[in-house]
C-alpha cells in the first residue's frame, strides 16, 4: 500500500474540488431550458463529476511526470513523487492512460456531448503539457491554454442535463477569462515566491518573459474581460443577476487580495479552503446568484428597459 501512494499523488484527487466549477453550467442549463429535476438528472450529474475528475487526473499525472526536471528548481514542488523518485515512470504512463480511458468511458455513458468535451479537456491537457506544442511553457498562451478547461466543466456540466440547446456563448468566454484571471495569479504568486528571475525561468519558461508588471497587466486584462462578458448574458438572460455582482465583484477582489500575501495560497488552489472567511463568503456570493436565477424583480427589468432619446 505504501507504494500505491506516490501514484494516488500523483493523481492529485484533491484537485478533483475544481470539478465544482462544472455545476453552474448545470444551473444556468436546468434554468435556460426549463430541465426537470429527477433522480436521472442527479445521476447524470454524478457520474459527470467522475468523468470530469478522471481525465483530470490523467492530466495531473502527464503534468507531474514531464515537469519533473522543472520541479527540481521549485522550492515546494521539488519534493513531489516524481522529482524526488518515488515513481516508476513507465507505470506512471500506464496511469495516464489508464485514467483517460475510465474517464472518457464514464463521459460516453452519459452522452456524446459529455463525451466530447471531455475528450477536448484531455486533448487540451495533452497540448499543455506534451511536446513539441507544450503550451505551459508559452507566455500568455500558458494561462489561456490552461484556463480553457473553465469553460470545458462548463461545457460538461451544461450537457449532462441532456439538454439539446448551445450553452451561451457570452458565458463560456465570460468563464474562460475568470479561469484565466485565476491562473495568472497564481503566476503571479509563483513568481513573487521564487524571487529570483533566472530560478524561477528554470523552473517555468514562460517566467523567462514575464514580470511582475506584464503579469498584472494581465490580470487586469482577463478580469476586464469577464466584467465585459458577464455583463453581456446577465442583460440577455437574466437582468436579476445584475443584484449579484458586488458579491462576485467582492470575491474577485478578495482573491486578488490573497494573491499578495507572502507564500501566498493562490500557488496552491487546493488548500484555499484553510482562508475560511474567503470560502464563506464566496458560498454565500454563489447562493445569492443562484437563488437570483429563480428571484424575479420586475422593477429591475424595467429600469434597464431600451427607453426612448425624446
Amino acid at each position: 500500500m505504501q507504494k500505491l501512494i506516490p501514484y494516488i499523488k500523483i493523481a492529485r484527487i484533491d484537485h478533483w474540488f475544481k470539478n465544482v466549477f462544472m455545476l453552474p453550467g448545470v444551473l444556468v442549463a436546468i434554468y435556460i431550458d426549463h430541465i426537470p429535476i429527477n433522480a436521472s438528472l442527479f445521476f447524470n450529474i454524478v457520474l459527470a463529476l467522475l468523468a470530469l475528475g478522471l481525465v483530470a487526473s490523467s492530466n495531473y499525472v502527464i503534468n507531474e511526470i514531464l515537469d519533473a526536471e522543472k520541479d527540481k528548481h521549485h522550492p515546494v514542488k521539488k519534493n513531489r513523487p516524481v522529482p524526488s523518485g518515488q515513481i516508476h515512470v513507465p507505470t506512471g504512463l500506464i496511469l495516464w492512460v489508464a485514467l483517460a480511458l475510465a474517464g472518457l468511458v464514464v463521459a460516453w455513458s452519459i452522452n456524446g456531448s459529455v463525451f466530447w468535451c471531455s475528450l477536448a479537456l484531455w486533448v487540451m491537457g495533452c497540448l499543455y503539457n506534451i511536446p513539441p506544442v507544450r503550451s505551459k511553457e508559452k507566455p500568455y498562451l500558458d494561462v489561456l491554454s490552461e484556463s480553457v478547461n473553465n469553460p470545458l466543466r462548463l461545457l460538461i456540466g451544461w450537457y449532462a442535463t441532456s439538454t439539446a440547446l448551445l450553452a451561451p456563448i457570452s458565458l463560456v468566454i465570460a468563464y474562460w477569462m475568470i479561469g484565466a484571471f485565476f491562473m495568472a495569479a497564481k503566476r503571479y504568486a509563483e513568481y513573487r515566491k521564487i524571487n529570483d528571475p533566472v530560478r524561477a525561468a528554470a523552473y517555468r519558461a514562460s517566467f523567462a518573459h514575464y514580470n511582475g508588471e506584464r503579469l498584472l497587466i494581465s490580470i487586469i486584462y482577463y478580469i476586464a474581460a469577464f466584467g465585459l462578458f458577464l455583463g453581456i448574458f446577465l442583460i440577455r438572460y437574466r437582468i436579476e443577476l445584475i443584484v449579484g455582482i458586488p458579491f462576485i465583484a467582492g470575491v474577485v477582489t478578495w482573491y486578488l487580495h490573497l494573491t499578495f500575501q507572502p507564500d501566498s495560497p493562490v500557488q496552491y488552489p487546493e488548500k484555499l479552503y484553510k482562508e475560511t472567511s474567503f470560502v464563506a463568503f464566496t458560498l454565500i456570493s454563489v447562493i445569492i446568484c443562484v437563488l437570483l436565477l429563480y428571484i424575479d424583480i420586475p422593477l429591475l427589468g424595467q429600469y434597464f428597459a431600451m427607453t426612448s432619446a425624446h
